[in-house]
């Protein structure tokens, strides 16, 4: 029995789910929160390399289990001194993210956070001002992103975030 093409059987269906605040940054570079088992199916999908992971604490243990069965390297650049999981992110922390960002080598590549919002978008906005947009374009899909919790100090640090200080490889992607 079919309707509208569609198998109404006992016919599994695989659904692709993407990550809260997933996003398609640059090709070969996505952004998003951490996925759970519903957004593995879709994560696969995406053949990864590579994940920056920007929050203080390590993902959750089924999100390592999947970078292992996926054999994903992970980078967990967000651990904090303070250990305050509110406090902005470092030039430091950027500029380390950048330089795996900017190695093609690492790519397909995801950017994380737990939600995909603050960190993720701060990285994603400093890596818009290095590739010269505008700074109303940065703000714009900054705050598509966080939403009604827009972290005006994160803007700031956008703003303020010195390009002359990123290392550009010899053989960066082509979108930069």
């Amino acid at each position: 029995m079919q309707a509208g093409g569609f198998s109404m059987g006992r016919t599994a269906y695989q659904h692709y789910i993407p990550p809260v605040n997933f996003g398609y940054v640059e090709n070969d570079l996505y952004r998003c929160g951490q996925p759970n088992e519903l957004n593995f199916p879709f994560m696969e999908k995406l053949g990864l390399r590579c994940i920056v992971w920007l929050a203080p604490e390590e993902p959750n243990q089924n999100v390592m289990n999947f970078v292992d069965d996926q054999e994903i390297q992970l980078h967990h650049l967000g651990v904090l001194e303070s250990g305050n999981a509110s406090d902005p992110i470092t030039e430091d922390m950027i500029l380390e993210a950048f330089n795996l960002i900017l190695d093609k080598r690492n790519h397909p590549m995801a950017i994380m956070c737990n939600i995909g919002r603050h960190r993720t978008g701060t990285v994603v906005g400093c890596l818009r001002k290095l590739q010269r947009w505008n700074l109303a374009s940065i703000f714009e899909e900054y705050r598509r992103f966080a939403g009604p919790k827009v972290r005006l100090l994160n803007e700031q640090f956008i703003e303020l975030f010195d390009t002359d200080l990123v290392r550009i490889p010899v053989d960066p992607p082509e979108w930069l």
